[in-house]
């Protein structure tokens, strides 16, 4: 009788599982719509005045995009303002819309990879999440391997799709 060999685990594939990297923290927006008058305009003195006014605990860790939904004249200052109310409490903030924050995250979170542990390696990366993770993401992940790695793959271990391999010199 032959031992039974788990083939996926003694392989030298290495799997990136952004969903384990990726931060679940919820997301908000922060509207400067309610702060404008007849949502045209930005009266200086009256946003700083509401902006002393707001709970800021509720915005804690948690991410929050800063943004105007409505056209209107906003001084590039007023969405910095609000990010010095929100740089101590919230888990990170972006100015502009949720898919903005979005690729902040995923810049923020794929910067403190390890990268180099991937290099001469043939690597997987997972697909099919429980929790959404932006296209982004995976394209950024491609940016900062593909140079260092043996091959890269899409999907899971025992199903992939082939998109990368290194040419031999």
């Amino acid at each position: 009788m032959s031992e039974i060999v788990n083939r996926v685990a003694s392989s030298p594939i290495v799997t990136i599982n952004l969903e384990e990297i990726y931060p679940r923290e919820e997301r908000v927006i922060f509207d400067l719509k309610p702060f404008l008058f007849q949502e045209l305009i930005l009266r200086e003195k009256d946003f700083r005045a509401a902006l002393k006014e707001i709970d800021w605990t509720q915005y804690e860790n948690k991410w929050v995009a800063i943004t105007c939904t409505v056209d209107a004249i906003v001084p590039n200052w007023a969405f910095m303002l609000v990010a010095t109310y929100l740089n101590p409490i919230a888990r990170g903030y972006s100015i502009g819309d949720l898919k903005e924050l979005e690729v902040m995250i995923s810049e923020e979170c794929l910067r403190e990879l390890d990268v180099e542990s991937y290099s001469g390696r043939p690597v997987v990366v997972k697909g099919c999440s429980d929790f959404p993770i932006p296209l982004f993401a995976y394209g950024k992940i491609i940016s900062l391997i593909q140079s260092r790695v043996k091959s890269i793959m899409y999907g899971e271990p025992c199903s992939t799709v082939p998109l990368y391999k290194k040419q031999k010199s």
